[in-house]
């Protein structure tokens, strides 16, 4: 990249210097030349509202030099959607910078807003992701982005197996934890508000869709008892059924009994049966329960298991 000021294209634009606050800046930002230059002409092109192609070619080469840099993805978007530009060759150009900054915001952000003029969804996108999970299976803005992309093409059907090959790979991946439970139940939710509609949503959801997922949960704890993920999704599912968890209690105590305490094979399974015997009224229990957690099986978090304990009536467990 030349520099702009000695190319024919911009003659006609006079640079907007960056103002940092006089000659003499107390703390300038230490631009490198190019950028500097670059930004100058930026700044005189969105004082007129110029969206050109020089100015599209512009943003291009910001963009390579600081992806991080908002104003520039949304000017670059309003260029797009003015000229009319093949959104589809706009996404292969992202697909590069999304490679090489996979965590950056801004680029999945200005994925939507080009996606979400996008009619239909290309042939490519979904393999694509699937390649961004590759270089990192928990990319929060990725998965955001994903469950945007299920809710605009209405992807519900084809989603449910990948997310159980992801769990398959990886039993203990939060991520897919979380998206399978947006795929069965989201759908039945508000989409505008992004909030389950209570009783309403619950009531719609197909029969079976609640046994199935206890069980599938089920047979993800047998796998790895010590995975926090399932239990937590395991008690989300008894919350969806309107019950308590007392109905899973045979099924805890097969990796926590308190009569065996060097046999605890799961924390987690102490939790959920700290929360099983208090809701029997089994107040003995539950405090023991929550005793062993903070003395044994999770004192990382003492105080907060002799919180619970104190609640209870029980005194702290001490050092």
């Amino acid at each position: 990249m030349g520099k702009y000021s000695d190319s024919a294209e911009w003659e006609d634009i006079v640079p907007i210097s960056q103002d940092d606050g006089g000659p003499n800046p107390l703390a300038a930002i230490a631009y490198t030349e190019d950028y500097s230059e670059a930004m100058s002409y930026l700044r005189a092109v969105m004082a007129v509202d110029e969206k050109s192609d020089r100015v599209l070619g512009l943003t291009e080469d910001i963009i390579q030099m600081n992806p991080a840099h908002y104003t520039v993805w949304l000017y670059r978007a309003d260029i797009l959607l003015e000229l009319q530009k093949n959104l589809v060759q706009e996404l292969e150009w992202l697909n590069t910078i999304a490679i090489k900054h996979h965590k950056n915001f801004q680029i999945w952000h200005h994925r939507q807003v080009i996606m979400s003029h996008t009619p239909t969804l290309p042939s490519s996108e979904i393999s694509f992701l699937a390649r961004m999970f590759a270089k990192d299976a928990k990319n929060y803005h990725v998965w955001s982005y994903r469950q945007w992309l299920v809710r605009r093409f209405s992807l519900w059907d084809s989603e449910l197996p990948y997310v159980e090959s992801l769990l398959q790979s990886d039993v203990r991946n939060n991520s897919a934890w979380n998206h399978r439970w947006f795929i069965v139940f989201a759908r039945y939710t508000d989409p505008e508000k992004h909030s389950i509609k209570n009783n309403d949503a619950d009531s719609q959801v197909e029969p079976g869709i609640i046994e199935r997922e206890i069980e599938y949960t089920k047979a993800a704890i047998l796998m790895a008892p010590q995975n926090q993920s399932p239990w937590n999704y395991l008690r989300g599912i008894v919350r969806k059924q309107g019950k308590g968890l007392v109905g899973l209690k045979s099924f805890a105590e097969q990796f926590a009994n308190l009569e065996k305490e060097d046999e605890v094979r799961s924390s987690h399974a102490l939790d959920f049966l700290a929360d099983v015997y208090a809701e029997e009224e089994e107040n003995e229990l539950s405090g023991k329960a929550l005793e062993l957690l903070a003395r044994r099986y999770d004192p990382i978090r003492k105080n907060y298991w002799n919180y619970r304990r104190s609640m209870l009536g029980f005194e702290q467990v001490g050092a």
